[in-house]
């Protein structure tokens, strides 16, 4: 088969100006919402988008883990090839890709790391696993092989037992949006799309975008 062949109908749900919330965050509940009631394979995973000082961009895939009205936060390794790029450039931008709804997210703004206080008490709600995992890795570092992080997983279990502290290097970061913009697949290819941007008085412009 040719890859070029290959296409999809999208005629699931539509989204007009009159349905959609007046606020981005609002809308971008209601849909999350609907995609982990909907059990879509999941829902929290969004691709996170940062460029280097050398103007590379990359990307990745990162989990939401909380979202209000100041942001979009997701935990990781400070000294990871993203916690890098974003010291030196801290504007990056979201992607959430709903496939079976046929829907896509996406949000642009700058980046902040939460506060110390936010990110010990989700890095005590994780599996014990997942916090001896943060000290034996060392993310986006060349290694040997696997038999590294086996081993450094042992050694820190080992010297932590059950009460592993939060490394010093890992931690929360929060996307603050500036722009968001809600994208419903639809027959034909005349797809909706919908951005939200912030005015400077704080306020939203929301605006239909040709597909």
């Amino acid at each position: 088969m040719n890859i070029a062949d290959l296409r999809k109908s999208y005629e699931r749900a539509e989204l007009s100006e009159s349905d959609s919330q007046a606020q981005p965050i609002d809308q971008f509940d209601k849909w999350m919402k609907e995609a982990i009631h909907s059990e879509v394979p999941e829902p929290n995973a969004m691709t996170l988008a940062t460029v280097a000082s050398n103007l590379r961009p990359s990307t990745r895939v990162v989990l939401i883990k909380d979202y209000d009205a100041s942001g979009i936060v997701w935990y990781t390794n400070y000294q990871g090839r993203k916690g890098q790029e974003l010291a030196g450039n801290p504007f990056a931008a979201l992607q959430f890709h709903w496939v079976e709804m046929e829907r896509v997210v996406r949000i642009e703004g700058v980046v902040e790391k939460v506060s110390d206080a936010e990110s010990d008490a989700y890095f005590h709600t994780r599996p014990l696993d997942s916090r001896i995992g943060a000290w034996a890795s060392p993310q986006s570092q060349v290694i040997s092989g696997r038999g590294v992080l086996v081993a450094n997983a042992a050694r820190y279990g080992a010297q932590f037992m059950l009460q592993p502290p939060r490394p010093p290097h890992w931690g929360g970061y929060r996307l603050k949006p500036d722009t968001w913009e809600f994208w419903q697949g639809r027959k034909s290819r005349l797809h909706d799309r919908l951005r939200y941007s912030q005015q400077v008085d704080g306020t939203w412009l929301r605006e239909r975008l040709a597909p």
